[in-house]
């Protein structure tokens, strides 16, 4: 059995555990049903404009996730946004976009089942095994999912890990708004206080490292108006939003482009408790946000020590 690992996930904690697996030796290959990587950490881009649509911004505390912040902010990844913390320039997608230089990562590749065979671990999609290299001979297989997505995966593979069915999630739904420069008067970023609709506003276009010539804004639900609204259109979500975002600010102007995403798995409200999962004996683990808590470096922190786990 070749030492080729698969990771399904490409968002901060796959690339993480990818990263330490790639420095102790291992090959390493991440699939994301995504296009792109980074999770949560993305930026829409729609023509001239860009909207950094998920996390807004990294913090770090511990010194691994530090040293890893410093290195993108050396490399011109990232830069501090005053009063926050640090941003990916010219987008949050540059953040995991750095982390994972060097790495294979295949993308549009929606894993649906593992199985173990005499030469090693296959993952299929819903159309049968995945096209990618060293697929039936992977030695060990990393999920890197939110909680919900690892659980059936999982049982797939004869892992039993009763913690994921704690994890709770919240969902968000995010209001993309672009604006004429000059017709909306917002500081950078904004938690309105008792809003039960709104939880955050940010102006994106102050962060560092934005060229765009309009004013662009995101807007996140609470967590109790995203489940609320949780099944309704794209469509009708953009509306109220916008709806609840001019009562909130005052802002009349029209905006020139609005459009609203679905996070369905957005904050960890209960967390596992435990920083990954590992069963040696399958050569199967599973890390995320969801084993420590609701931020980008509980991400990083949980794929980092699963992959000093695997390689000892």
């Amino acid at each position: 059995m070749q030492d080729h690992w698969a990771i399904v996930g490409a968002g901060i904690a796959g690339i993480a555990a990818a990263r330490r697996l790639v420095a102790a030796g291992r090959r390493v290959t991440l699939l994301d049903k995504s296009r792109g990587i980074g999770g949560r950490m993305a930026t829409r881009r729609v023509g001239d404009l860009q909207f950094d649509h998920g996390a807004q911004f990294v913090t770090a505390r511990g010194e691994v996730f530090s040293a890893a912040l410093a290195g993108l902010e050396a490399e011109g990844h990232a830069a501090p946004w005053v009063g926050q913390g640090h941003v990916g320039t010219p987008g949050m997608s540059a953040l995991p976009k750095g982390l994972a230089a060097g790495l294979t990562v295949v993308g549009n590749q929606e894993i649906r089942i593992l199985r173990r065979g005499p030469d090693g671990w296959t993952l299929s999609t819903a159309d049968g095994p995945a096209a990618v290299d060293g697929n039936g001979g992977f030695a060990g297989v990393v999920l890197a999912v939110p909680a919900p997505q690892a659980i059936p995966l999982a049982a797939s593979a004869g892992a039993v890990w009763p913690g994921l069915g704690r994890v709770r999630y919240a969902p968000c739904w995010a209001l993309m708004l672009a604006f004429d420069q000059g017709s909306v008067d917002l500081a950078s970023s904004l938690r309105p206080s008792g809003d039960a609709a709104i939880g955050w506003i940010a102006r994106d276009d102050s962060k560092p490292g934005r060229t765009g010539t309009s004013a662009t804004v995101v807007v996140h639900a609470t967590p109790a108006w995203s489940r609320a609204h949780l099944e309704e259109t794209q469509e009708a979500v953009a509306a109220q939003l916008l709806a609840a975002f001019r009562a909130t600010t005052g802002a009349t102007a029209e905006p020139e482009y609005a459009a609203a995403h679905r996070w369905r798995y957005a904050l960890v409200e209960e967390a596992l408790g435990e920083p990954f999962l590992w069963d040696g004996a399958l050569g199967i683990g599973a890390c995320g946000d969801w084993c420590i808590g609701a931020r980008v470096e509980a991400a990083f922190d949980s794929g980092d020590a699963l992959g000093a786990a695997i390689t000892g």
